[in-house]
């Protein structure tokens, strides 16, 4: 089995709610939720940090609760996650970003299963492209061979800040993606991410008062549809365009 490794991108500098990934809720930051949460994967984590100053307090946190991390380029993320990728010897890299604190390590390791059961090293498969699940359960799968290609190839700001786009380009013309759905039909109007205040307010409110922390993706959308007055807190958010670099 290829070593896979999920690597989140992670920074204090977020345009719309700064220093947001040490915010607490239930007597943890929003990382260290995001971390845990990853971890029941069962797969190595490995957070990607900006060599930017101010983040030697993310690189800092991370050393502290050990967790694996990686300092690279703050705003060429796309050589951040190759370099990370190179450096660990990674063969399988799976994309989240920390601004999801309750994303399921199970929906992950089942999307690993179907990348495997695929067996190519050209796939693309995620449960962004076609969204049925909430934002804030996002996930990418893909080789580093693919990777590298995008680093060394890809030019465009948008391709170098996000990642993925030369990759989902390459793996779709060629018929190669492919998709995790929600299995109980379509959640896409719930939004679990934490990019504003209210999104902040709403997690806050999950974990503390509802124990969304040790909830399932499939629990925690319950908890939504049993109480809309939650989902309406962040309902009005408009989300950036790309799985944005955070």
């Amino acid at each position: 089995m290829e070593p896979v490794l999920i690597i989140s991108q992670a920074r204090l500098g977020s345009s719309r709610l700064p220093g947001k990934i040490l915010l607490e809720a239930g007597h943890e930051t929003l990382l260290m939720h995001h971390v845990k949460r990853l971890r029941l994967s069962g797969c190595p984590v490995c957070v990607a940090t900006t060599l930017s100053p101010k983040d030697k307090l993310v690189y800092d946190y991370l050393e502290k609760i050990e967790c694996d991390v990686f300092r690279g380029d703050e705003f060429d993320v796309l050589a951040r996650f190759y370099h990370c990728a190179k450096a660990r010897r990674a063969k399988v890299i799976v994309r989240v970003t920390s601004d999801c604190p309750l994303i399921d390590g199970d929906i992950i390791r089942k999307g690993l299963a179907e990348y495997r059961h695929r067996s190519s090293e050209g796939t693309y498969l995620s449960n962004v492209r076609v969204r049925t699940f909430p934002r804030g359960f996002d996930f990418e799968v893909f080789s580093f061979g693919l990777l590298e290609e995008a680093f060394l190839k890809s030019s465009s700001p948008e391709d170098r800040e996000h990642v993925t786009p030369y990759i989902r380009r390459i793996c779709e013309q060629e018929g190669d993606s492919a998709d995790i759905l929600y299995e109980d039909g379509d959640a896409s109007n719930f939004r679990i991410t934490v990019d504003t205040e209210p999104d902040f307010i709403l997690v806050k409110k999950l974990i503390e008062d509802f124990g969304c922390a040790r909830k399932s993706a499939s629990e925690i959308i319950a908890v939504l549809k049993a109480h809309p007055e939650l989902a309406a807190i962040n309902s009005h958010i408009e989300q950036k365009r790309v799985l944005g670099a955070t």
